[in-house]
């Protein structure tokens, strides 16, 4: 996201700022988690473009392997692999899957959604890329209907300028194993 919390059309703006640190952060992300959640807009955009990818490290294999839960309302048919739809009450669906046993499910993008789960505190750890630019309009990954309570628990600034930050909810304890993550982006 940026400096003044714009998380729309990453895609336009986040690239010049790219570099292996942050690969490698996105890679661990990935691998550490058994599952997606992601809202409508997107799962699309995901869907239109993640299925034709390849890559070396087995990151595309990865993601497009790992099941996909995700939150709509308008969507009837989901054609990417291994994708489900998330029906009925959010918060209970969403409370379910992390009932399963397994790795984490992680949230990319999708703004609405997580605001959507945010008063459920169905979100364990929220891990923000920011980036050292102000975009002024755009979809927001907070606004002023959200309140939360959370603790610093990683920081790191990449060469690129982008800051990797960490936080956990406050009232939730620390996980002992420093290399645990959560349920939830």
């Amino acid at each position: 996201m940026s400096l003044d919390g714009v998380v729309e059309s990453p895609e336009k703006w986040s690239f010049p700022y790219w570099n292996d640190e942050i690969g490698k952060f996105k890679h661990e992300e990935t691998f550490s988690s058994d599952a997606l959640l992601l809202g409508r807009v997107t799962y699309e955009g995901f869907a239109s473009a993640w299925p034709s990818r390849k890559d070396p490290e087995g990151f595309a294999d990865r993601f497009n392997s790992m099941p996909k839960h995700v939150a709509s309302r308008t969507l009837k048919r989901l054609e990417w692999n291994n994708s489900h739809l998330v029906t009925g009450d959010l918060a209970a669906g969403v409370s379910k899957l992390k009932q399963k046993p397994g790795k984490d499910i992680v949230i990319h993008g999708s703004p609405g959604l997580i605001r959507s789960l945010m008063p459920h505190e169905l979100i364990d750890e929220y891990r923000l890329l920011v980036y050292p630019l102000i975009l002024g309009p755009g979809k927001r990954l907070f606004d002023e209907t959200n309140q939360a309570n959370l603790k610093l628990v990683e920081s790191k600034t990449f060469d690129t300028g982008v800051i990797k930050l960490v936080y956990h909810r406050a009232d939730k304890p620390d996980k002992p194993a420093p290399t645990s993550v959560s349920k939830q982006k």
